[in-house]
């Protein structure tokens, strides 16, 4: 019986240990997948919202140029707008992606601070203000929406990156799960085989010494290697076994011994 127990527990030490190490790597893969994963979304939400902010920003100062007041000029949000490209820096995960981050900010600063000349420019005799609009703000503020798609080219590239990572980092993280399968499902063959070597085949022979000697009073005379309760149980079996054979040939040598002594008697008392 112990090498049986010690079959079934190392079986069952190396499935649980190997369930183990695959739930901690997916979990420490996927903590570390999904933070990154999480912060391009962020990053990407957030670039969004700068080119909604410069966009909303030039369509009105268009408005004012189209309409030709004055009074229409909005105000900028310069405080937000910096909080939000910080926040945007500071969510990055990559180096790849803060050369581009500069270049936003180098493009948003030419932009404003040709934007803030408009009421100048607007208030000025000699100065046609649609010819400055269209030909020293707009290319300011088309190289800034190219710098966001650059930007944004560059976080969906990495988002996409670190989605593929995940996929990878899944399949290597239930690899240790299906070495164990792998090694659990040879184990048991393995095991099969023993119980049947050790155990089933021992039982079914002792099980054919015993009918031998019911039918035929053969003695069990059958022996295998080992020393656990099977083999006690062998043991133990051929001694009643070769017992019994003794006490039969006892109670036949008595009978005969007997049947002698009556026949004898019967003779004298023929005479």
């Amino acid at each position: 019986m112990k090498k049986l127990f010690y079959s079934l527990g190392s079986l069952a030490m190396i499935l649980l240990l190997s369930s183990i190490i695959s739930i901690v790597e997916y979990r420490r893969m996927s903590d570390y997948v999904s933070e990154l994963i999480a912060s391009n979304i962020k990053s990407i939400n957030l670039c969004d919202k700068l080119d909604d902010i410069t966009q909303e920003y030039n369509d009105q100062m268009l408005a004012v140029v189209v309409q030709n007041d004055i009074s229409l000029m909005p105000d900028f949000n310069l405080t937000y707008f910096n909080a939000q490209s910080d926040s945007l820096r500071n969510s990055f995960t990559s180096a790849r992606m803060l050369p581009k981050v500069d270049s936003v900010v180098m493009s948003f600063d030419a932009f404003m601070k040709t934007s803030l000349k408009f009421d100048e420019v607007f208030l000025a005799d000699n100065v046609n203000t649609g010819e400055w609009f269209f030909g020293s703000l707009q290319p300011r503020y088309i190289k800034l929406r190219q710098d966001l798609t650059s930007l944004s080219e560059v976080i969906h590239e990495e988002l996409q990156h670190n989605s593929a990572d995940f996929d990878a980092g899944f399949y290597r993280s239930i690899m240790p799960g299906i070495v164990a399968i792998a090694a659990g499902l040879i184990l048991i063959v393995l095991l099969f085989y023993f119980i049947m070597v050790y155990y089933v085949k021992p039982i079914y022979r002792m099980s054919d010494g015993l009918d031998s000697y019911r039918h035929s009073g053969r003695r069990h005379v059958y022996e295998f290697d080992g020393d656990d309760q099977l083999a006690n149980l062998n043991n133990g079996l051929t001694e009643l076994v070769d017992e019994n054979v003794e006490l039969k040939k006892r109670i036949k040598n008595l009978r005969d011994e007997r049947e002698r002594m009556i026949q004898a008697v019967s003779d004298l008392t023929a005479e």
